[in-house]
């Protein structure tokens, strides 16, 4: 099974401050849109009450929600109890998409990192990509160092695992 994690992270592994993205980075979410757009997306409780209501189910994909809540309800997605429940709903292929701690308990099973590395230290987040181990991750493609629209310097950096 394919197992993609995405995410951005800020210098120091930041992905997240009060439960936002902080920063802006049209280009990121344009890349965010091509590798999850046909497939299915695993994302935590708070990461679907993060998305905008009009973005909430994220289009063209099947969404799941992991939560512990047993009477939780997402409305235009499928609601799984873990990571195995939600896998087995997604079938052949995922991308991970947050939080923090659904990317932690994805990491051993992740066969391609997609990150965003966005050129900002941000101040007082509260949740945190996993770290990605020489020894498990090859770098399979690292892009240049670019501006975005919005003058922030990003570069892509997909892995492999070894």
């Amino acid at each position: 099974m394919s197992i993609e994690l995405v995410w951005a992270q800020d210098r120091v592994g930041a992905i997240g401050k009060a439960g936002a993205i902080p920063w802006r980075v049209p280009e990121d979410m344009k890349r965010f849109k091509e590798l999850t757009g046909a497939g299915a997306v695993i994302m935590g409780r708070k990461t679907w009450e993060s998305l905008p209501a009009a973005f909430r189910p994220l289009p063209g994909r099947r969404n799941i929600v992991i939560t512990r809540s047993a009477d939780f309800v997402a409305d235009g997605a499928d609601v799984a109890d873990g990571l195995d429940a939600a896998l087995a709903i997604a079938g052949h292929a995922a991308a991970v998409i947050g939080g923090g701690e659904i990317y932690t308990l994805a990491m051993d099973r992740a066969t391609h990192l997609r990150v965003t590395e966005i050129d900002v230290l941000v101040d007082g987040a509260d949740a945190f990509a996993p770290e990605v181990n020489s020894d498990q991750w090859l770098v399979e493609s690292e892009g240049e160092w670019l501006y975005s629209s919005t003058g922030t310097l990003y570069r892509f950096v997909d892995y492999v695992r070894r």
